[in-house]
């Protein structure tokens, strides 16, 4: 398997088929998934095993133990952080991206929390949307936000 370019990063997820959606989104775009841990649910190997299908096996994944664990991880890897908002500083389509960035989705519920929110302070990106219209699913943001990245790095790449 080639270098991953990027890694994305799920903050407590809570819903364990979004979780199996964005494991196969990852695999597919050969994207490294990091599990920021607690769970909204329990996390079972099976369980997830079976929501990723067989994409499972063509994954670069890893779990942490907490935020604190990710940031160690981060800062030992030299990764931007770039947090995926509702409440972001601006457009995901106006960004620059590199390689080594570290894609953050909040959880599904509570989005990400304001200590999270500070270390991404500087690179807090959303998608626009229309009308009064909120948010979308977490994995069809993600696949944005990375068919986005990855467009500008294999471009920049050529």
């Amino acid at each position: 398997m080639s270098k991953n370019l990027l890694d994305l990063s799920l903050f407590q997820p809570d819903i364990p088929q979004n979780l199996g959606a964005i494991m196969r989104l990852c695999a597919c775009m050969n994207v490294h998934l990091h599990i920021i841990e607690p769970c909204g649910f329990p996390f079972n190997e099976k369980k997830v095993r079976r929501a990723a299908m067989d994409y499972i096996d063509h994954l670069s994944w890893e779990r942490h133990e907490s935020w604190d664990d990710f940031l160690k991880w981060s800062s030992e890897n030299k990764k931007r952080l770039i947090l995926m908002t509702t409440k972001g500083a601006q457009p995901y389509t106006n960004f620059k991206f590199q390689e080594n960035d570290a894609l953050i989705a909040g959880s599904e519920s509570n989005g990400a929390p304001n200590f999270v929110h500070e270390e991404c302070k500087e690179h807090r990106l959303f998608v626009p949307m229309h009308g009064k219209t909120r948010s979308l699913n977490i994995g069809m943001a993600c696949s944005m936000f990375l068919g986005e990245a990855q467009r500008q790095l294999i471009d920049s790449n050529i």
